[in-house]
């Protein structure tokens, strides 16, 4: 459970982005997503806001189910970083999926846009 405001609000954004993955809600997750986002999939594959903004646009990702079994965070400063493991499934690029993964996220805060997402890992477990 989170100790202070700050982590209370990273806490409520972790579960805003879960929620806008799940919808294919582009306009939430570019609000959520910093311009300069690198994600590293579970394939081991750079990619940017741009195109994680056209795949769930495009409808080439689309999550069907994404549960949540653990999350975790830190905080320090304007930085924070959830550690999300869950059971996710859905399609991509054509082809159904159904995994076990941790996304491990890097969020930066300000006054002016709160917590938005700057780096994200996404591993198989």
């Amino acid at each position: 459970m989170p100790d202070s405001e700050r982590e209370a609000e990273l806490f409520d954004a972790e579960r805003t982005l879960q929620a806008a993955q799940r919808a294919g809600d582009v306009a939430a997750l570019d609000q959520l997503l910093v311009d300069q986002l690198i994600a590293i999939g579970p394939e081991g594959g750079k990619h940017t806001k741009r195109e994680d903004l056209a795949a769930h646009r495009d409808r080439t990702s689309v999550i069907e189910e994404l549960v949540e079994e653990e999350l975790d965070l830190l905080v320090a400063g304007s930085t924070g970083v959830t550690f999300f493991l869950g059971r996710v499934a859905g399609v991509f690029d054509g082809t159904p999926f159904s995994a076990r993964l941790r996304y491990t996220r890097t969020w930066i805060h300000d006054d002016t846009h709160g917590w938005r997402v700057l780096a994200a890992h996404i591993s198989p477990v």
